[in-house]
């Protein structure tokens, strides 16, 4: 995505205001400011210290709405979504280590062992 000619953004760029993070998560702005507060989520901020909100941000808001719409307190929403981010990084680390096995495997196909004997003295 691109805003104004003046790069690249990815889901993690923070763009988005907190009215409108509160308009795409549903959340009144005064939740948002709450999870902010107990680490729930931590947006961008300007230099004037206003809160952006990136994609990944408001997709995270929309998890710990639903968690909590599913009567999980704010503690347990903040345990669970640490282990969501640990599962993620473990399963990251385990693609990267079998790609690497798999070139290990590939390298190891390539290379050819020759055993020389030399021949008996007659």
């Amino acid at each position: 995505m691109s805003v104004g000619g003046t790069g690249r953004h990815d889901e993690t760029t923070p763009v988005f205001v907190i009215s409108v993070a509160a308009e795409l998560t549903g959340l009144h702005a005064q939740t948002l400011r709450q999870y902010d507060r107990v680490g729930l989520v931590s947006p961008g901020r300007t230099p004037a210290g206003g809160r952006r909100y990136s994609l990944r941000d408001v997709e995270q808001l929309r998890e710990v709405a639903r968690l909590s719409a599913a009567g999980v307190g704010l503690e347990g929403v903040r345990l669970i979504l640490e282990l969501e981010n640990q599962v993620t990084a473990l399963q990251s680390r385990v693609a990267e280590l079998q790609s690497e096995v798999e070139s290990f495997r590939a390298a190891a196909n390539r290379t050819q062992l020759v055993v020389w004997r030399p021949q008996p003295r007659r």
